[in-house]
């Protein structure tokens, strides 16, 4: 018997560690619990659910271990041989100022830390990558994020779709992996999330699972 339907959509994803005035990242406790709470919850038809992965808080120093996870988790999917689709990279991060869940539309081409990164870094107004330009270049994630949100907020959530994930490390990262989904042909994703004091766990759990759904869905 053949494989029936279309190719599944992989979703790899990945959070956070602690930084300067967060010592309990609410990501890196969504990351680590969520194939757990997938595999209770039922994963989605047409969906496989990759690496998830905590990174350090970092910019520069930690670039060369987000590469290492993005490629490897695309020779994975290259390797098996299975009715494989499309990859979907979904990087999680946390704006302890917020009261509602926020999509990330783009990242800017610029480093402008305020407060030094885990490593000690603290860049002001430079390019993450020199090779693209000037600081006010932007990249797009590709996925149809109005239509996310919505599906997201039919379900009971407070979310809104953004077009700044500020200058830290969540847009350093995230504007990395947006140039790293063009150059091979996959998408990428940025939700910031608030705090489990503003949004208790188990809510923002139900979210990162319906965010799965709906990436399932619409991906």
């Amino acid at each position: 018997m053949g494989s029936e339907g279309p190719p599944a959509v992989t979703i790899h994803i990945t959070g956070f560690k602690k930084f300067h005035g967060v010592p309990e990242n609410p990501t890196e406790t969504i990351v680590s619990n969520l194939r757990e709470y997938m595999n209770k919850r039922g994963l989605p038809k047409g969906l496989t659910l990759g690496s998830c992965s905590i990174l350090e808080t970092a910019g520069q120093g930690a670039v060369a271990s987000l590469y290492k996870t993005l490629q490897s988790a695309l020779e994975e999917n290259d390797s098996e041989l299975t009715n494989s689709g499309g990859v979907i990279w979904v990087h999680f991060g946390v704006n302890s100022g917020a009261t509602k869940f926020a999509i990330e539309h783009q990242a800017v081409n610029e480093a402008t830390f305020r407060c030094p990164d885990e490593m000690g870094w603290k860049p002001q107004k430079v390019p993450i990558i020199n090779a693209d330009g000037a600081i006010s270049q932007t990249r797009e994630t590709s996925l149809p994020i109005q239509e996310i949100a919505k599906a997201l907020s039919k379900k009971g959530f407070d979310v809104m779709v953004s077009d700044d994930a500020g200058r830290f490390v969540c847009n350093y990262v995230y504007y990395h992996s947006l140039r790293f989904a063009e150059e091979n042909g996959i998408k990428s994703l940025f939700v910031h999330v608030p705090l489990f004091f503003t949004i208790d766990e188990e809510t923002q759990m139900q979210f990162a699972a319906s965010l799965l759904e709906a990436l399932a869905a619409f991906g």
